[in-house]
């Protein structure tokens, strides 16, 4: 199928979800795929190379109205959805798109698959939208705004600023919202292991959070043997 075009119709949204069933891995792989996911959402369990070939191809004609249809009658749709909003070079659209997608969605993973180009001339739009996200009601559009940090941990700039964050999640209580916060406190401790260790001293990180980041830390290769234990007496009981 011819991917690339000026002018998307119906009848071209229709074809697409056709085209892209002919990759299915078949009903037994959707389903497993359904479980590791966790989304009410239908899956079909198209191969991520394939999603990723697919939406660079559509990316190269006027995705933008393809992004009009909101195509989502399954996970993979999203994860196609997902990956061309982060191709709109427009600050202002790209945004428009992503809050409404991030309002839409149901699962980590069309978060997690979400990338951004982040400059020294729109990184202060970024850390804002990611303020906004985090104020949000919807546990997954908090993920998304704690997934934008990720882009912020190496600057010194920002990282007192991650940490106080995340200090405001102590009585979050959403699964995947905790789950995201270990990891981002993982990734402070393996970027800014100073710091992080002085935020340790007075955390207000909930147990579940503190005991999960300790232990993400523990099982990476990029953490010493020795920190690895020195973690342990982090640990609440």
């Amino acid at each position: 199928m011819n991917l690339i075009k000026e002018h998307w119709t119906q009848k071209d949204v229709e074809n697409f979800k056709t085209y892209l069933l002919s990759f299915s891995k078949g009903a037994e792989k959707g389903l497993w795929e359904q479980r590791i996911i966790n989304t009410k959402l239908p899956c079909i369990a198209v191969p991520s190379p394939v999603v990723k070939d697919i939406t660079k191809e559509i990316s190269k004609g006027n995705f933008i109205q393809f992004l009009d249809f909101w195509v989502w009658d399954n996970f993979t749709h999203t994860s196609v959805n997902g990956g061309l909003i982060c191709k709109i070079k427009d600050f202002v659209v790209m945004k428009k798109y992503l809050l409404e997608y991030a309002n839409k969605i149901d699962n980590w993973a069309s978060c997690d698959l979400l990338k951004f180009k982040i400059t020294p001339k729109n990184k202060e739009l970024y850390y804002n939208l990611s303020q906004e996200c985090i104020m949000s009601s919807k546990p997954f559009v908090r993920r998304l705004g704690v997934k934008i940090l990720f882009n912020f941990i190496a600057d010194n700039n920002y990282i007192d600023k991650i940490f106080n964050i995340l200090n405001s999640f102590e009585m979050e209580t959403e699964y995947y919202v905790n789950m995201i916060n270990a990891w981002i406190f993982a990734e402070c401790f393996t970027k800014q292991r100073e710091k992080t260790i002085k935020f340790l001293d007075s955390h207000k990180l909930n147990k579940f959070t503190i005991n999960k980041g300790i232990q993400k830390c523990r099982d990476s290769f990029r953490v010493s043997k020795e920190d690895k234990e020195m973690l342990l007496k982090y640990k609440v009981k």
